[in-house]
């Protein structure tokens, strides 16, 4: 365990205390103006106090594109006090603020977005199974330019930086899949062109940075390896898609996956672990975050083995806030729930681990 709760310095020379993160959770449980509630920030800050960093829940950056009940906003300046208190509260534990930034595209929620104007990068059936319409042109680089304003807004906050979002089906993946992107121009067709609109929101976000920032602030991406779909996205799309972001201006890489142990599926090679894959492709080029279903400190000895330069705690740190530092003491840490503690959740996340058992070990 020893490696992990050593510090770590990003390419650009940020040091964080120690190789554990936070992994972006959604909360549901911000205010009805979609303003940080102060349960969410007694959440944030009691989780700070041992993880190296802390990448928030997504935030949206245009008002089309919010795909959850309770989920804070960015996509305007009026927000930027309400970032600032989620800044500030990660900062009160020592750990650096990463804000995740996104759209949610066909997800999000038709009843809350201006005028139930659901879009995505073609039409389409939406997760609700009503109509998606594809974005224009000129839409898309509307949008483009909203996630270099949003990063403007982490900066004037007081983040340390932003992680763009483009795993988990929302609108970035759903541009990069070959099943939800069918467009003809120059944003659809081969693996190339379907990662021109998030190339184009990368770049926004650097000249943000560069902007408002210095080098000290950290922009991440977060991917999803495959999809079931036939046309969906396999490792070989993402090997490709790995390859060329290892190249960009980005601080680190992040997978998205339930379990770290997962191997690959729709893939031309060996199907072996999907991380030590993928970071054999980055061939150290820039650091790679590792997630998944890593409860025990075992569970991270096992998941060191990947190979991973960091790794994300997501479900356990809602079961143990203080585990890293519980782990970092050599005290016993606990790997399910115990409803009887009051673990500093705020109650729509506590309600939806209910209505999702199993989500979380030990819920009921």
């Amino acid at each position: 365990m020893t490696t992990y709760l050593t510090p770590f310095t990003f390419n650009n020379g940020v040091t964080i205390r120690n190789r554990y993160v936070m992994a972006p959770m959604t909360t549901y449980s911000a205010n009805a103006d979609d303003t940080v509630s102060d349960a969410e920030i007694t959440y944030y800050r009691e989780r700070s106090y041992g993880v190296g960093a802390v990448i928030t829940a997504c935030a949206y950056v245009i008002p089309n594109g919010k795909g959850f009940p309770g989920q804070i906003s960015a996509h305007s300046d009026e927000y930027i006090p309400s970032l600032k208190r989620i800044a500030d509260a990660i900062h009160d534990g020592g750990a650096k603020a990463i804000l995740q930034i996104y759209h949610g595209g066909r997800q999000a929620v038709r009843e809350l977005v201006p005028n139930g104007d659901v879009v995505s990068a073609i039409d389409s059936i939406a997760a609700d199974g009503g109509v998606t319409r594809a974005l224009t042109v000129e839409e898309i680089g509307e949008i483009v330019v909203a996630f270099g304003e949003t990063t403007r807004r982490a900066i004037e906050a007081g983040f340390d930086g932003v992680e763009i979002h483009g795993a988990n089906t929302y609108l970035l993946q759903q541009f990069f899949s070959g099943f939800t992107n069918k467009r003809t121009d120059r944003y659809g067709g081969s693996v190339e062109k379907r990662m021109t609109f998030l190339l184009e929101i990368i770049d926004s976000v650097n000249r943000a940075k560069v902007q408002y920032a210095d080098d000290q602030f950290i922009i991440g991406y977060r991917f999803s390896p495959e999809e079931p779909e036939e046309d969906g996205i396999t490792l070989d799309e993402t090997v490709q898609l790995v390859d060329r972001l290892a190249d960009e201006k980005l601080d680190y890489l992040h997978i998205s996956l339930g379990d770290f142990r997962a191997e690959a599926r729709r893939y031309s090679g060996e199907k072996e672990n999907r991380i030590k894959i993928l970071k054999r492709v980055i061939d150290g080029r820039v650091p790679f975050i590792g997630v998944g279903s890593i409860y025990s400190p075992e569970d991270a000895k096992e998941a060191m083995e990947t190979g991973a330069d960091l790794l994300a705690l997501g479900r356990e740190l809602l079961i143990e806030p203080h585990w890293v530092e519980k782990v970092a003491a050599g005290e016993p840490v606990s790997t399910e729930m115990d409803m009887s503690r009051d673990n500093e959740i705020p109650e729509p996340l506590m309600n939806m681990m209910k209505r999702n058992v199993g989500w979380v070990p030990g819920v009921k």
